[in-house]
């Protein structure tokens, strides 16, 4: 068993060097990782299936999408204004007076992160956590999901080999395992930031118990999310049958194991999707990735079928996906019960019968990963579009929430309890958790970071008394 206190120790004294590399070199780190996963995916999309039985397909697309990101952050640091550096030039004729002022972004320090259930690589060993901190000069160690060790394990395998051969320092990356090491981690002095995706309750507790430090660090959660959906009538009654086709296929993607399965649909009574979903619905019981989901599933649908007022839609055997309905009244009487996140293929209709009562059910909405609104071209939803922007991360038209591109407008997030910070952690600007600002008052050019020196001799994007200058 790895120590904590070990690789936590080397990781601080990497940091010395990983926050002076170049972000060419760190670049350079992470472009040899994504080759070294890439060569590797036969081998490793093995050892995941039989750990997730995820399948094939669905793990070979994990793995490219694995290394996509870590090519992408690597991009991302060479473009350079990831560092928002800002300068503003001493103006002796200012009231008050102004000295030369310049500001960046600089690396926190070690970053421990938790791997996921559900992503065995994509959120895993070397997952965007990994690849954003790595990409911005910090150390990370890693706490490994018990759903699949032997993945973690080769996986962290390959990403040591691979940063070794590339010229990285020596502990600017390492696993850990156990329940206890994790928690030992987070408590470790030399552990600047955490990251975690997992339950609420995981969640939760880490939080606070990494607020409880000495010295408290700052905590990346994402957590639960419902995901809500909105069909209006008029988008009911010209395509209720096609909309229950997508819904079907987003909450049984995966064996509804993806953070942005659509938990609760917002439906007219008497809907055209409500009619159409059973004949969807498979009677499967699909394996899911860890006897404690498996439990949590059973737990939660029979926690919602035991509230008066809710009909099973479709399916109900033991372990198979499950559509469940009940109305706008009964989801206002018991919203705890109904709105907390059933992990697995489950999904909620609440029926509406006017618009005013749909949003009254919207206004009793915690924060959530995503909305999705789907309503007839050009009908007004300027009464339930705010509502949505306000509780969500990202809003959808049209489509479903499932499936998260990787991109420099992506964000990934949203009010808790989705997730415990205003930070994303999908797209570009995840780098922006493991970055600390540092302004530099009439230092002498020479000693400056490159960033804000004043000849830039980066090329890069920068703000120079308040006008965005391109690279």
């Amino acid at each position: 068993m790895t120590d904590v206190d070990t690789v936590a120790r080397a990781a601080a004294a990497a940091f010395e060097a990983t926050r002076t590399a170049t972000d060419a070199e760190r670049a350079a780190w992470l472009a040899a990782i994504a080759d070294r996963l890439d060569a590797a995916a036969d081998e490793l999309v093995d050892l995941a299936d039989a750990e997730t039985a995820l399948g094939e397909t669905r793990l070979r697309g994990e793995v490219a999408r694995t290394t996509g990101q870590l090519r992408l952050f690597g991009q991302v640091v060479v473009e350079g204004s990831y560092l928002e550096a800002t300068i503003d030039h001493a103006a002796p004729d200012a009231t008050p007076p102004r000295p030369d002022l310049r500001r960046m972004l600089r690396p926190l320090g070690p970053v421990a992160v938790f791997a996921a259930s559900n992503f065995p690589f994509a959120f895993s060993v070397a997952g965007g956590d990994t690849a954003s901190a790595l990409a911005v000069g910090c150390p990370v160690v890693v706490k490994t999901h018990p759903g699949h060790p032997r993945t973690s394990r080769r996986t962290a395998e390959l990403v040591t080999e691979a940063l070794a051969a590339a010229g990285a320092p020596a502990g600017a990356f390492a696993i850990v395992e156990g329940f206890e090491e994790g928690l030992e981690l987070v408590d470790h002095p030399a552990i600047t930031a955490v990251a975690f995706t997992g339950s609420l309750r995981g969640g939760r507790a880490l939080h606070d118990r990494a607020a409880a430090r000495p010295a408290p660090i700052p905590f990346f959660g994402e957590l639960g999310s419902i995901n809500p959906v909105v069909v209006t009538a008029e988008a009911d009654a010209t395509r209720g049958a096609d909309l229950a086709a997508g819904l079907a296929g987003s909450f049984q993607l995966g064996a509804g194991q993806f953070c942005t399965k659509p938990g609760v649909v917002f439906v007219p009574e008497g809907s055209a999707l409500e009619a159409a979903l059973p004949a969807l619905v498979g009677d499967g019981t699909p394996r899911l990735l860890t006897p404690a989901i498996t439990e949590g599933f059973g737990t939660g649908v029979e926690r919602v079928r035991e509230v008066p007022g809710v009909d099973l839609v479709a399916g109900g055997a033991p372990g198979a996906p499950v559509v469940a309905a009940t109305d706008a009244a009964t989801l206002a009487a018991h919203e705890h019960e109904l709105l907390a996140e059933v992990f697995g293929p489950f999904t909620l209709l609440v029926r509406y019968s006017s618009r005013s009562e749909l949003r009254a059910a919207l206004d009793r909405l915690e924060g959530t990963l995503t909305a999705t609104l789907h309503a007839a071209p050009g009908e007004p939803v300027d009464d339930v579009l705010p509502r949505l922007e306000a509780i969500s991360g990202r809003v959808l038209f049209a489509g479903w929430p499932t499936g998260v591109a990787v991109t420099w407008s992506q964000h990934h997030g949203g009010p808790w309890p989705a997730t415990t910070s205003q930070h994303t952690s999908v797209g570009a600007t995840a780098v922006r958790r493991f970055l600390r600002p540092i302004v530099f008052q009439d230092a002498p050019d020479e000693v400056l970071p490159a960033a804000l020196r004043e000849a830039n001799p980066r090329g890069i994007p920068r703000r120079v008394d308040g006008v965005a200058q391109p690279a």
